[in-house]
């Protein structure tokens, strides 16, 4: 478990009640990961939204018009979130995340994660107007990368 006072440094915490935050820390998970291995496959079902604490993530896509995948972003700043698709429909991730290097995150389960939210709904608000904030940053990102393969 990690503690609430840190979790409250990750930008899609920020500004949220501490009990919320306490509730928020005691359903997550601290794991590392080593470096070449995958936190998660595209395609693959999600059912975790996910936080660097340090390392490096490359998030990358499989294209149809070529063999290797294109990295399209790359998590490396401490508190940063990924894998969004677990709290959004139909929640599938939509890239691969691979360790850059060993890295350490937290990983909150979804669904609890979800109730959480719906049972406070001004911070669960908060927190998916966040959420859209990343996923059209990572957009940004990968049009970009997709637009060089070209």
């Amino acid at each position: 478990m990690i503690n609430q006072d840190v979790l409250s440094q990750f930008d899609l915490f920020k500004g949220l009640p501490e009990s919320l935050l306490k509730e928020i820390a005691a359903m997550g998970r601290e794991v590392i990961i080593k470096k070449g291995e995958f936190v998660f496959r595209e395609g693959e079902k999600a059912d975790s939204l996910h936080f660097l604490i340090n390392g490096s993530i490359a998030l990358r896509v499989k294209l149809t018009s070529k063999p290797e995948s294109v990295t399209v972003s790359f998590v490396s700043a401490p508190h940063q979130s990924f894998g969004w698709s677990g709290i959004v429909a139909p929640n599938h991730y939509t890239s691969s995340a691979e360790c850059d290097e060993d890295s350490t995150l937290l990983i909150i389960p979804a669904s609890p994660f979800m109730s959480l939210l719906e049972q406070n709904p001004e911070s669960g608000f908060k927190v998916m107007q966040r959420v859209t904030e990343i996923i059209a940053d990572r957009l940004r990102n990968s049009r970009q990368a997709l637009l060089k393969t070209l």
